[in-house]
């Protein structure tokens, strides 16, 4: 039996073997699959990085319900979500939330402002970072926390101690990073510009700024995670409000569940900075082709 030439060629035509098959089709348009499958994707994609904390959630639930885990040591989730939901209802936790970023922003411009104004200076003069640099390497070896007790010397146990601490672990990523940013544009790109007949102020704005960026956006990324680190360390001296004073009075109650409180929303509020750095990545470097979207 032979088939006919022209249903040969109807099949060829619908069914082109190097296309994709559309699927069914609505109404005489074909379903767009491919953006169905497109969108599962990207929801997956989305959903990906939170698979793991949501199981490690609740499988620490299922061991704190089966008894497995003494509510002493560790309370259920459960039990921490019924604390912050009381603590938010009687707007406690949001007054220790307050001053707690209130000392850790103070604390960042203070530092981090310090180190973006040497870590400039330093990166575009040779003569400043002689001057400079070899002695804020020194001192940048000094761990924060071992200032401790010459900052209670010095400032008490008040305020000014903590912003101190704060300002001290903040300094030096935003100033390294600053550093090497200005020393690592691209010489060739500095000669160009001045073969355009830019002067020294636009060359430093429109050259120099621009391809330090990238670098002086790690250095803050790194000072905010540190100045999270420190704040907690910082708030267990003597404070009378904040997240650190917070966990300790729970401590001493063995409110074991308000001190869990605390530690997650110090994560919370460290990945909130971390989003919002990232943020700031993407809109100031939104001309370079590492930090557009895919």
């Amino acid at each position: 039996m032979t088939i006919p030439q022209t249903e040969i060629s109807l099949s060829a035509a619908s069914v082109h073997p190097d296309q994709p098959w559309a699927g069914p089709t609505l109404a005489g348009n074909p379903f767009p699959w491919h953006k169905v499958a497109t969108t599962l994707r990207a929801v997956w994609q989305r959903l990906l990085p939170w698979l793991v904390p949501v199981g490690l959630i609740a499988l620490w639930q299922i061991a704190s319900s089966l008894g497995w885990l003494s509510t002493r040591v560790l309370p259920a989730p459960l039990e921490v979500i019924t604390a912050f939901w009381t603590l938010t209802a009687s707007g406690e936790l949001w007054t220790h939330v307050q001053v707690s970023a209130a000392r850790a922003l103070s604390g960042l411009a203070v530092g981090g402002g310090l180190g973006l104004v040497l870590g400039l200076l330093t990166g575009s003069s040779r003569l400043a970072e002689t001057l400079l640099d070899s002695t804020i390497q020194m001192v940048r070896n000094i761990p924060a926390l071992a200032l401790i007790p010459l900052v209670i010397l010095w400032f008490g146990i008040d305020e000014t101690a903590k912003l101190f601490l704060i300002a001290v672990s903040v300094f030096f990523p935003i100033y390294l990073n600053t550093f090497h940013g200005i020393r690592g544009v691209d010489p060739g790109l500095i000669e160009m510009g001045r073969t355009y007949g830019l002067n020294r102020w636009q060359l430093y704005t429109q050259i120099i700024l621009p391809g330090a960026l990238s670098s002086i956006l790690v250095g803050l990324r790194f000072s905010l995670g540190l100045m999270w680190v420190i704040l907690i360390v910082a708030e267990t001296i003597s404070a009378q409000a904040g997240i650190g004073y917070l966990t300790m009075n729970a401590r001493e109650f063995l409110q074991t569940d308000i001190v869990l409180v605390g530690i997650l929303l110090y994560a919370l509020l460290g990945k909130l900075a971390d989003v919002f750095a990232k943020g700031l990545e993407r809109y100031w470097l939104r001309w370079h082709p590492g930090y557009q979207a895919a």
